[in-house]
């Protein structure tokens, strides 16, 4: 079951950090021009909808693997919380408990957005002077 979760946020992740890429690429295959507004508007719609459904899917996950685990959300104290969950899972499900207190899930892609934001105009920058540098290259004529 962890594994299937694990492989589930790598490949969430993988989408979040590729997606941006692939929005340049499928631009360069309808020839469309490098237009920095048109990319951010598209890219900041796609990733932050990727961006929700990982937050999501950890929350998720999280409740997932606590009732695989035997934790009971229903209870009063922590004698009927932790009851039908296994001796060798008890740390692991005391971690997860943790883990889901704090702030909710929305409020931290929120947060982690500001942060991967910049992202999306590094991969533009990075194709525009690769571009650039390409064409470059390519016209430069030889002097013998």
């Amino acid at each position: 079951m962890e594994l299937l979760i694990r492989i589930i946020s790598v490949l969430l992740v993988l989408s979040l950090i590729s997606s941006p890429i692939l929005v340049l690429f499928r631009f360069k295959k309808a020839q469309l021009k490098y237009n920095l507004i048109i990319y951010l508007i598209v890219s900041i719609i796609i990733t932050f909808v990727l961006m929700l459904i990982t937050g999501w899917w950890g929350y998720i996950s999280q409740k997932i693997l606590l009732s695989h685990y035997g934790y009971n959300f229903d209870a009063m104290n922590d004698l009927e919380r932790f009851r039908t969950v296994a001796i060798e899972n008890l740390e692991r499900v005391k971690r997860l408990e943790i883990n889901m207190l704090g702030i909710g899930w929305p409020a931290k892609v929120f947060m982690i957005y500001i942060f991967y934001a910049p992202y999306l105009l590094i991969v533009y920058l990075i194709f525009y002077f690769w571009k650039k540098y390409k064409k470059k290259k390519e016209y430069t004529p030889n002097i013998i």
